[in-house]
């Protein structure tokens, strides 16, 4: 099934009073079915908090956020650990590998908190693996694994538990243009293979101009901008 975002009048701000903070201001925007989107802009802009807010790792202050018409905001307790176990898969600029397990192992543990079959997640896994082009790695530890190659294994774990969407943050930050287009390509095909949103943040233009649509954070605020335009 094609997913669909939408965020309406998104709001987030740290802090009370005097002391406060808007970290993300009224932000709208809607995707369309299979759309992979870039979000970029400088540090503290708001990126990140925004992509937590629609991962349900942040409360907003305000606003919605709906995924194939359920509403997000204020879901709680079970509700929301569902949603995130579910119908998001994450993947982080530091990866977060389990250093003292394999590359297939590290995707299997997903399963496993999850409580899923495991005769099918191993199936699973070593599909993956196989796509991602880390067959010939798959019993290598994380440890053991170059940092393009554990960047491939957090886009298979993060795809395991087959989420609506998938939100990556920084992937290619401490990987070098030819490492990073390799997973940022990987991860679109992925997706798109796949029938998922992927939202993606990063400060690189190349890779974001690899998306589908790039869109623009500023002191919180959201703009758009046509991929494939230089800044």
């Amino acid at each position: 099934m094609s997913v669909t975002l939408e965020v309406s009048n998104l709001s987030k701000t740290y802090g009370e009073g005097d002391r406060a903070v808007a970290a993300v201001r009224g932000v709208r925007f809607a995707t369309e079915p299979g759309e992979f989107v870039a979000i970029v802009g400088p540090s503290g802009s708001g990126k990140t908090t925004m992509l937590a807010m629609i991962g349900g790792l942040l409360t907003p202050t305000s606003g919605s956020i709906r995924v194939n018409g359920q509403e997000i905001v204020g879901l709680r307790g079970k509700a929301l650990a569902e949603y995130r176990r579910r119908k998001v898969g994450f993947v982080f600029q530091a990866n977060n590998l389990l250093p003292f397990l394999t590359a297939r192992e590290n995707l299997l543990v997903m399963a496993r908190i999850n409580g899923s079959d495991m005769r099918a997640a191993r199936a699973r896994a070593d599909q993956l693996l196989e796509e991602l082009g880390l067959t010939h790695r798959r019993d290598a530890l994380a440890t053991e694994l170059s940092g393009g190659e554990r960047q491939r294994v957090a886009i298979g774990r993060a795809l395991m538990n087959d989420p609506e969407l998938v939100l990556v943050d920084e992937p290619t930050a401490s990987l070098d243009s030819a490492r990073g287009r390799q997973v940022v390509q990987s991860l679109i095909a992925e997706v798109k293979g796949r029938d998922k949103l992927g939202i993606m943040v990063t400060h690189d233009m190349a890779m974001a101009e690899l998306a589908d649509r790039i869109l623009e954070m500023h002191d919180g605020q959201l703009t758009e901008r046509l991929a494939g335009v230089a800044g």
